[in-house]
């Protein structure tokens, strides 16, 4: 609009004010208004002693003007912008196909296009409803100013939306101030605990160290008193042993006694504790595992071995003597006592535990589908299986790519499994005292399954339900 209002006024300041056409040979007075020669000439024709400007009235004596060839040129500009200006409303209101160079004058009701003659008789439209733009219109305009008052709410709606989004801003930044107050104050809360912590542990280490100090001082003194005893009876011996045969002899029995009564104290030893010390549960990652990734698991029944009985919600299995009667699986374990869990995984990250208790033997992990089904037991170093497992009384190793022997300070009654699968990550945690066990680093490229060995005794594997700690 601001476009089309300024090249108006630039086509008007083109017009003579006398005869309201565009310029022609323009020449300009010297009150500086500008006409046509022919039309200044014809207005000043019977004049001879003053010569008034036809806008001002500014009277001259003589007829002196000048020619302006640059508004000249700017008037020609201005017909040309009036020429190119009405040829465009034309084809706006008379618009032509383009394919055709025809008049559009038809519309197709189902491809809903404008058409012109020809159009509407090629292979595209052929058997479409074909009507005249004057038919069509009405109806169209009909729908098109149905549709003007639920824009309007739309837009009211999306407005008061806009607003309400932008008084979010102020909520936003409230909220963002608190949570950091928060965050300092865990992080401060975190920092005391750990001064605390610190603080208990060195003086308690000090406490330690002046204990064994003072005992370290009495076993030093005992010893001094034994080295004293000592002395005496060694100066006592050497002057019988210079007297004469019957004083040595006279109290030889006194002096017997007391040396093989002599006992020479212990020497004290000690060893420093070890001192340690973990996190409240509000900090421990494996809480935020726990919280953000539990599966519901479940055992597979069409892959327990024969000797093996699950239970009806799928969720404890132990060994049993009796072989049972199930029916030929390809995927069934036969020969080594394991059965896989139902879920499978090919993506994300999935937690779940598994209770273990005092068995003497079991195996956790995960392992893809393919797994030999003919072990008698599993063998120590395998690819595509990745488990953690106890196989005797108090030794725990990791099988898998590699074989590694595990260490944990607290035996492990309940086990936590963590699966990565973008990561390649197996981790395995002891619930017990919330430490890391073992964490396998692979690729992962097929579909994963949790895998469970029971061993062949009585005591059952439980899979245990993990809390939800989302809600």
């Amino acid at each position: 609009m601001e476009f089309q209002t300024a090249l108006e006024d630039f086509q008007k300041e083109c017009g003579c004010p006398i005869c309201l056409n565009y310029f022609k040979d323009p020449v300009t007075i010297n009150c500086g208004h500008n006409f046509c020669y022919s039309c200044l000439h014809t207005s000043w024709k019977d004049l001879t002693d003053s010569f008034p400007c036809p806008v001002c009235r500014f009277g001259f004596a003589s007829k002196n003007f000048k020619r302006n060839l640059q508004l000249q040129n700017l008037t020609e500009i201005a017909k040309l912008l009036q020429v190119r200006r009405s040829k465009r409303k034309r084809e706006e209101e008379n618009p032509v196909c383009e394919k055709h160079n025809q008049f559009l004058t038809l519309f197709c009701v189902k491809d809903l296009e404008v058409l012109c003659t020809q159009c509407s008789f090629s292979a595209e439209h052929e058997k479409h409803y074909i009507c005249p733009i004057k038919k069509a219109a009405p109806y169209h305009r009909k729908i098109l100013e149905g549709s003007i008052e639920p824009l309007k709410n739309n837009l009211e709606r999306v407005e008061k939306v806009i607003i309400m989004q932008g008084s979010k801003t102020q909520e936003l930044r409230k909220k963002v101030e608190y949570r950091k107050e928060e965050i300092n104050s865990e992080f401060e809360q975190n920092r005391l605990f750990l001064q605390n912590k610190q603080e208990a542990i060195l003086k308690e280490m000090q406490d330690e160290e002046m204990d064994i100090l003072t005992k370290l001082n009495e076993n030093v003194a005992t010893l001094s008193d034994h080295a004293s005893t000592l002395k005496g009876l060694l100066k006592e011996v050497k002057d019988k042993c210079a007297r004469s045969d019957l004083t040595l002899l006279t109290r030889v029995k006194s002096i017997c006694n007391r040396y093989r009564s002599l006992k020479c104290p212990e020497l004290f030893s000690f060893s420093l504790k070890k001192y340690s010390f973990s996190l409240p549960p509000q900090y421990s990652g494996l809480d935020r595992i726990i919280k953000q990734f539990p599966v519901e698991m479940t055992f597979d029944l069409d892959t327990a071995h024969p000797h093996l009985t699950v239970s009806a919600d799928r969720k404890v299995v132990h060994y049993r003597r009796t072989r049972q009667n199930v029916y030929y699986s390809p995927r069934r374990f036969y020969l080594c006592p394991a059965v896989l869990g139902l879920k499978a995984f090919n993506s994300g990250r999935h937690y779940w535990e598994v209770a273990v208790g005092n068995k003497p033997k079991w195996t956790l992990g995960v392992c893809q589908n393919h797994l030999p089904r003919n072990w008698r037991n599993q063998p120590a170093v395998l690819g595509d299986f990745w488990a953690i497992g106890r196989y005797i009384e108090s030794g725990y190793i990791a099988f898998g790519p590699r074989r590694t022997r595990l260490l944990p300070e607290v035996r492990p009654s309940k086990v936590g499994i963590f699966l990565d699968y973008e990561m390649g990550e197996v981790s395995f945690y002891n619930v017990n005292d919330r430490s890391l066990l073992y964490t396998f680093n692979d690729a992962f490229t097929k579909t994963i399954w949790p895998y469970f060995y029971t061993g062949i005794d009585p005591e059952p594997l439980k899979i245990l339900s993990v809390p939800d700690y989302g809600k």
